[in-house]
């Protein structure tokens, strides 16, 4: 029986096709890297290792594209972005880093500008010296996108904030450092994880701010609006020129399901800023930023889990309304839970603030008519100071007409600050 069968068994081996991997295509195997992407259409390409000079963005469309590789792309031309991605389905960018050469590293563009698009991964990309007033990678009108593991370096240039439009609140343009390391607009189910995002190329120092004419205020209304400081207006200089955040998610209305989870931040404006609903922050490291974090602007249901906050100088977690708020877009629903704020007040622009800050801000809002922040829960977090308290209060509640309403604090350790532990009651 067994010398029948085992023949008719060899014979339907060897009648199966062999079924073979796809083979890699090489991005050097063409003029370049845009050929090779328009030669293969819905295939990953590899770039190798080595430099591959650019002068003009690579356009990746389609679906289940991409760029792999440990090659280094170098964008020449300021002016255009790096990569830009656009109305793809699957898309796959790892282990590339994105670049700008010396004397051409500061522009108005983004490294990474991906738009409508749907599963987009973005996988230990190194993005170095793409020092840009806008953001170094930019997600606009995309879902279920994933950023992870990947590092950006340098981000931030001096440039002009111009708010001569905004004839309520501002009404002036001021010299800053701006940009930011990754933002996320009008975008649903997000996750950006493991990522690295650090700022060693422009501090907020006192030499910085002589040798840039930082906070100078160049260009101003005639009038001057109600809303804002004398003060600022007479001396025409204001101290919030360090613009820009690590980490934005922004568009409160259209911005949903958002997952922050594990990133290390160091060294920005603004650690993480959020403008959106229904968002997870969680096990972040927000070191030396002169704002931890804060949602605003319509920010609902958001959790602050479990994350170390060092070295803040202005607040290290701030809720709060502001101008995009209104009745059917409220801050509040939202938990701050087991969070460690260290070493408040002694980061880079502790120089600027100076001791009468807070870690903690529940804020009335930017405008008399937006809606309070309602509805929050406190708890399990720990002030930790080294030595002698730099804040005034711990935790710092605004009050007026639209305070914040429905604070529950519980379980929490705050060290008295230099007038106590808040400025009004911390209810059970």
């Amino acid at each position: 029986m067994a010398c029948i069968l085992f023949p008719l068994f060899m014979m339907h081996l060897s009648e199966i096709t062999a079924v073979e991997a796809p083979s890699i295509i090489y991005s050097t195997a063409y003029p370049g890297i845009q050929a090779a992407l328009d030669a293969n259409p819905n295939r990953v390409i590899h770039v190798p290792a080595g430099d591959h000079v650019i002068s003009a963005k690579i356009r990746i469309r389609g679906e289940n594209s991409g760029l792999v590789g440990p090659g280094k792309i170098i964008q020449s031309n300021p002016e255009q972005p790096i990569l830009e991605i656009e109305r793809t389905q699957g898309t796959l960018i790892r282990d590339l880093t994105l670049t700008r050469p010396d004397g051409k590293t500061e522009t108005n563009a983004e490294a990474i500008l991906a738009m409508q698009c749907d599963g987009l991964v973005l996988e230990n990309i190194k993005v170095i010296n793409n020092r840009t007033r806008s953001s170094s990678v930019a997600l606009r009108d995309c879902k279920n996108c994933r950023i992870a593991k990947c590092t950006i370096r340098n981000y931030s240039r001096i440039t002009v904030d111009d708010r001569t439009a905004n004839t309520e609140l501002y009404g002036y343009a001021f010299q800053c450092i701006d940009g930011s390391g990754i933002v996320v607009r009008s975008s649903t189910g997000t996750l950006i994880e493991g990522n690295t995002i650090v700022e060693e190329h422009l501090r907020p120092t006192a030499e910085n701010r002589k040798k840039y004419s930082l906070g100078k205020i160049i260009k101003k209304l005639p009038q001057k609006p109600a809303a804002v400081n004398a003060k600022l207006w007479e001396e025409e200089y204001t101290d919030n020129w360090h613009q820009g955040s690590a980490l934005a998610v922004t568009s409160p209305e259209s911005t949903d399901l958002t997952r922050i989870l594990g990133n290390h931040i160091q060294n920005a404006a603004q650690g993480i800023d959020l403008h959106c609903d229904r968002a997870i922050v969680s096990q972040n490291i927000i070191d030396n930023a002169f704002i931890g974090m804060k949602a605003m602007h319509g920010s609902r249901n958001i959790l602050i889990t479990s994350n170390q906050f060092s070295r803040n100088d202005l607040w290290a977690i701030g809720l709060m309304p502001g101008a995009a708020a209104h009745a059917k877009n409220t801050d509040g629903g939202s938990i701050v839970a087991n969070n460690i704020v260290s070493d408040f007040g002694h980061g880079d622009a502790h120089w600027i603030w100076g001791p009468e800050r807070s870690p903690l801000k529940f804020d009335n809002g930017q405008q008399s008519d937006d809606p309070p922040l309602t509805d929050v829960i406190i708890q399990g977090n720990l002030v930790y100071n080294p030595d002698k308290p730099r804040y005034k209060y711990a935790v710092i509640i605004a009050g007026g007409p639209n305070t914040p309403k429905g604070l529950q604090f519980s379980n929490n350790h705050f060290p008295a600050g230099t007038q106590g532990v808040a400025n009004r009651e911390l209810k059970p």
